[in-house]
């Protein structure tokens, strides 16, 4: 199995942080972000992973180098010209992620004690497109999931916006993770191109294709793009 990180994103609510480095070079408790990511991922079993890197990429790939890749097999996909969102980023590393297992995205600026190989083995036996890890808790976007924990919408709480492409009734909202397990089959079922979000893609194909969220509000959980965030997370 492979593993992406999302690690591409500016930073722009860590600064001053990331004015002179990347978010996945931020440190929490003596670690970096990347770091921090890149064991999560080796201790669910996984040793073959790719980067997508933007804001000052020769600073990720130089600190992975120094680490020696973390005795595993790390790539990167270098959006250095231009950031192209989850969505985009996901497709432009399609050659390293294709096959036939499915593999994991992890957001690099996420701390959390979920059990990884648990929610692989969800997915596999649930045989579903894409399992989205997802919880309980407050934010201003919330994925929209039906009795059995099927997607079936989003909404922007602050703005009213709603997307709705599977109507039910008593849809519940739950705050997605950043951490999802994907079939590269999905790569067939891209039409989108360029920059784009990945969860736009998701809503697109929730007519279509099995989307099921993972709840792990029982467990520990971090947004660590925030500073506040990050002086919370090093109480722990």
């Amino acid at each position: 199995m492979k593993a992406m990180i999302f690690a591409a994103g500016l930073g722009t609510r860590l600064q001053p942080l990331t004015n002179d480095k990347p978010k996945a070079l931020v440190q929490v408790n003596g670690k970096t972000l990347l770091e921090n990511a890149i064991n999560k991922i080796i201790r669910a079993g996984i040793n073959e992973v790719i980067i997508n890197v933007h804001h000052f990429a020769h600073q990720v790939i130089d600190f992975v180098k120094e680490k020696n890749s973390f005795g595993i097999d790390i790539r990167f996909s270098d959006e250095s010209g231009k950031l192209l969102d989850t969505g985009g980023g996901l497709k432009k590393a399609s050659w390293f992620l294709k096959g036939g297992e499915p593999f994991l995205i992890y957001n690099v600026d996420i701390l959390s004690d979920i059990d990884l190989r648990q929610m692989i083995s969800f997915h596999k036996e649930n045989k579903v497109l894409v399992t989205l890890a997802v919880r309980e808790r407050k934010t201003s976007r919330y994925l929209l999931f039906d009795e059995v924990f099927t997607l079936c919408g989003w909404q922007n709480v602050k703005t009213g916006e709603k997307k709705i492409p599977v109507a039910k009734p008593d849809l519940k909202p739950f705050a997605f993770s950043g951490i999802h397990i994907i079939e590269p089959a999905i790569f067939n079922l891209m039409t989108e191109s360029g920059r784009f979000s990945i969860i736009d893609v998701y809503l697109r194909l929730a007519k279509e294709c099995k989307i099921l969220g993972y709840d792990h509000s029982e467990t520990q959980w971090f947004d660590l793009g925030r500073i506040e965030n990050l002086k919370e997370a090093e109480k722990v």
